[in-house]
């Protein structure tokens, strides 16, 4: 039997996560719900949720901060409920972690069908069966992206990724040895073209490479920083 898909739902205002739990729960999906920041990052780091809907503007703790904190310790994918007209919060909520984000007002249609392209991108298949062939992989000397598992090897152990963090290396990893801009990486991995802060790159290199380095420095020196241009992925890497 499949296991069911749990969800936490964060918001401060009860009429928005009544509704939001109502056409969710129609999909299939257990969902928890919590109303403040403080009490989704103890949630979110307690249990282990398939996916996080989270409001930017909240009591106690805003969701930008909340973010922050359960990125610190888990992968767990998250939509972000913003605002319209904040954009800055979206460029922050992308910063802190988020893999996606929905502007208020929405239709809750919206929001179901966002959770379920997020779910089908984060989903991984733990076992794969030996008489499977997987075709969609790339492989390096130091590292594996099993893009049909949506899983990443670096020598030989298995690295957990966000799944902006998992787009990110794979579309550097796809068009490895060619430089990009932050611009066009924003645009490509994001799908989000805004040209006045580009921190949300940087942010998320320095959290992939730091992942991936703990497993293994050489996978992780193959994400190279073009100074004064962006990034690469670069395979021409030498153990020491």
């Amino acid at each position: 039997m499949e296991e069911q898909v749990r969800l936490l739902l964060v918001d401060d205002e009860d009429r928005i996560r009544r509704l939001l739990k109502m056409y969710l729960e129609r999909e299939g999906y257990e969902i928890d719900e919590a109303s403040n920041g403080v009490e989704a990052v103890d949630m979110a780091l307690k249990n282990d949720y398939d996916l996080i809907v989270l409001d930017v503007m909240m009591p106690e703790k805003d969701g930008i901060e909340a973010c922050k904190e359960i990125r610190e310790q888990k992968a767990t994918p998250i939509i972000m409920l913003t605002a319209k007209g904040e954009e800055m919060n979206r460029v922050q909520g992308f910063e802190a972690g988020t893999d996606d984000y929905i502007v208020k007002p929405f239709s809750p249609r919206e929001v179901v069908l966002r959770v379920k392209a997020l779910l089908r991108r984060a989903s991984k298949q733990v076992y794969i069966p030996t008489d499977v062939v997987t075709k969609d992989v790339i492989v390096f000397p130091f590292l594996t992206i099993d893009n049909d598992a949506h899983r990443v090897i670096a020598e030989g152990k298995e690295v957990s990724l966000t799944p902006k963090e998992y787009e990110l290396l794979l579309f550097l990893a796809k068009s490895h040895d060619k430089v990009f801009d932050r611009e066009q990486l924003l645009k490509a991995v994001w799908h989000y073209e805004f040209f006045g802060d580009l921190r949300t790159v940087d942010t998320h290199v320095k959290r992939l490479r730091e992942k991936l380095n703990r497993v293994s420095e050489d996978a992780a020196k193959m994400i190279v920083t073009v100074w004064g241009v962006g990034y690469k992925f670069e395979v021409a890497v030498t153990t020491h």
